[in-house]
């Protein structure tokens, strides 16, 4: 059963089913949610911040300097907190999108071509992390606009 389905239960399923659904639904991104987040701040931003030997040494492959190692760390690392906080979780979960892309393009074009379904498939994930938490992504967004316009 895809996402949508349990989404969109038919209209003679009873409220409670279509509630229990979602409930389960709910529960399954959160526990991706962390798991996601523990990937992303101790086995990859981790590492990169700590410049252990194989994070040095992809990065000079990629030929952006050091620097760029240690900016897709810190945004690993805002990502995962983020993912961890209900009213972030939407937002970081697309700002995430963006950078698993920029790694399936790394590994396809630079590093080894075999390594980028991985990031594709957590970019997958977050997709629908970011879908299932997009009114909370717009009422962050709304709240954010409101304040700036004072």
């Amino acid at each position: 059963m895809t996402v949508t389905q349990i989404l969109a239960a038919p209209a003679a399923a009873p409220t409670g089913t279509v509630q229990r659904r979602r409930r389960v639904l709910r529960r399954a991104l959160w526990a991706a949610q962390i798991l996601i987040a523990a990937f992303l701040l101790l086995a990859s931003a981790m590492p990169k911040f700590a410049g252990q030997a194989d994070a040095v040494e992809t990065f000079t492959r990629i030929g952006w300097g050091q620097w760029f190692r240690y900016l897709t760390g810190t945004v690993e690392a805002a990502g995962a907190i983020g993912l961890v906080v209900p009213r972030l979780a939407g937002f970081a979960a697309t700002a995430l999108i963006g950078l698993l892309a920029g790694a399936v393009l790394t590994h396809l074009l630079v590093l080894d071509a075999a390594w980028a379904l991985f990031p594709a498939a957590l970019a997958a994930v977050c997709a629908v992390i970011a879908w299932d938490r997009r009114a909370e992504t717009a009422d962050l967004l709304r709240s954010l606009t409101a304040r700036s316009r004072r």
